[in-house]
């Protein structure tokens, strides 16, 4: 069951599951007089007339004492808040494994379906923090030197702000527009320099597997006189082939990256190699969620480019709800 709650600013945050409520609850952030509602209800109550926040709000059976010492239960959703010890003190092996087994098998649809809710449900604030951005790098992008600077070190810094604000949105955490370029304030050089390590690493892997291809074939249209080129050797295609792959398996992989920096607090090559581990285990079910959100992104192409800023959060929440299930998911019993 969903809820969401009326904050002491006046703004609505959630729908959240009950279980995020009682941490708000442990944390000092609402108690049972903040006003709240279900999902599929539109009046608003106390948290003290849900049963799930307290136990006394249903009457107790005749002679059954039991429910008398249940209020002190709420406390105990309160452990996954904390971060876990192996983001604190791991490497990136220790924090990936330690995902990797508290991680249930990806639903792709499933994180289809809670980007679509999340789109519908805050359909203006997504669509004008994602233009915000998008016309930010734009300007940037049209002055030549800044605009190279940009694309190598900043890309990150960007994303990681927008990104950021998404996971608020999915957490129903407050958020504000400004906060789209947190990036800037929280993290700017770990963003910064994991932006430049990963354009490096795929320009230099396109050099080594696509660069001696795309030679050798500039070479023979300058040479051919209006002739078709002749056909590449095999060894020329079987190096394009594993280069598109590899390129293709990193650019899942790494999908996780900034989120991790601006949100775990790790370095670059850490976030990198977390991201990668976790998403290798279930890389297809990765996949799969990110070709779906991408499709649905680019039906906006149906109203070109103003279109595709319309539909692009469906592709971001995407990919921040499968980032919840895999490096957000719930504490072991015990730990």
């Amino acid at each position: 069951m969903m809820f969401t709650i009326l904050g002491a600013d006046g703004k609505e945050y959630g729908p959240v599951p009950a279980a995020k409520v009682l941490e708000w609850i442990a944390g000092g952030r609402a108690n049972l007089q903040t006003r709240a509602r279900r999902d599929s209800e539109t009046a608003w109550k106390t948290l003290a007339d849900f049963p799930e926040f307290n136990p006394q709000a249903v009457p107790p059976p005749v002679a059954a004492p039991a429910p008398a010492a249940a209020p002190a239960e709420p406390s105990a959703p309160a452990a996954p808040a904390a971060a876990p010890a192996a983001f604190v003190t791991g490497d990136a092996k220790t924090i990936a494994d330690d995902l990797i087994a508290r991680a249930a098998p990806l639903d792709a649809f499933d994180c289809l379906g809670q980007s679509w809710h999340l789109w519908t449900a805050n359909f203006l604030p997504l669509v004008g923090a994602t233009l915000l951005v998008f016309l930010v790098q734009m300007v940037i992008g049209f002055v030549p030197i800044l605009g190279a600077f940009a694309g190598l070190f900043l890309n990150g810094v960007f994303y990681g702000g927008l990104y950021y604000y998404y996971l608020g949105k999915v957490r129903g955490e407050p958020r504000e527009i400004g906060d789209v370029f947190a990036g800037f304030s929280k993290c700017f050089v770990p963003l910064m320099l994991t932006t430049l390590l990963t354009t490096v690493i795929t320009l230099g892997l396109m050099a080594v597997f696509l660069g001696p291809w795309m030679i050798a074939f500039f070479k023979a249209v300058a040479v051919g006189h209006g002739e078709p080129p002749p056909l590449p050797s095999g060894g020329f295609l079987v190096a394009f082939a594993l280069g598109l792959l590899l390129l293709l398996y990193l650019s899942v992989s790494w999908a996780f990256t900034f989120i991790l920096v601006i949100d775990k607090g790790l370095g670059p090559w850490t976030a990198m190699e977390v991201s990668r581990r976790v998403i290798t285990h279930q890389w297809f079910r990765v996949f799969l969620a990110m070709l779906c959100g991408g499709i649905l992104a680019m039906l906006g192409i149906i109203g070109l480019f103003i279109g595709v800023l319309l539909t692009l959060p469906l592709m971001i929440g995407t990919i921040i709800c499968a980032y919840e299930h895999l490096c957000h998911p719930p504490q072991r019993d015990g730990a």
